[in-house]
């Protein structure tokens, strides 16, 4: 599989750095300008930490660059965390990053896209925003852990979000709720 990570400004960085240490297949990183701050900020690292884990990494403002074609097939676009920022630009069409023009391809050549909210409250016109992406085809996952698996620390509950989001995106099932009874 071909995967798109795109790491914007809203909190949640760890969230991402998990995202790229278990999903497998070829991985594309894209950290916007405050996507790089929040790296910083939250886990004490740059986008250098990241590349064990990614095949190549493309700067963002990179618009000739191979994602921002349609002509080459990508599985999966996942923007993790999202900020309300780069929702609206993508809500808009405007494609003014590569990581806003990679959801418009996602999006005209329908791809799975995936847009992780980390915002809380939400306003009405990002609801909104929301809504129309999903009507387009986007898939809306704002960040919040499944907890009917009881997570104890902090690393449980970030994972249960990752897990959630792998299956989504089909690079591996995730266990549902009291799935040994349909064993």
């Amino acid at each position: 599989m071909r995967i798109v990570i795109g790491i914007t400004g809203s909190s949640g960085a760890v969230y991402a750095q998990e995202f790229l240490k278990q999903c497998e297949g070829d991985k594309y990183l894209v950290v916007s300008k405050w996507g790089k701050v929040l790296l910083k900020d939250e886990l004490g690292i740059s986008t250098k930490d990241l590349l064990p884990y990614v095949k190549r990494e493309f700067s963002d403002d990179d618009l000739a660059a191979p994602l921002a074609s349609g002509s080459n097939h990508i599985d999966a676009v996942v923007i993790l965390p999202c900020s309300s920022s780069t929702l609206g630009k993508i809500a808009s069409g405007i494609g003014d990053t590569l990581i806003t023009r990679t959801a418009q391809v996602a999006l005209k050549e329908r791809w799975k896209l995936v847009i992780c909210v980390r915002e809380t409250p939400l306003s009405t016109i990002s609801l909104e925003q929301c809504a129309k992406l999903s009507r387009d085809g986007a898939i809306i996952m704002p960040i919040s852990s499944p907890l009917y698996f009881v997570p104890k620390t902090v690393e449980e509950y970030v994972q249960a979000f990752v897990d959630k989001v792998l299956g989504v995106i089909g690079v591996r099932e995730s266990k549902g709720w009291r799935a040994e009874e349909l064993e």
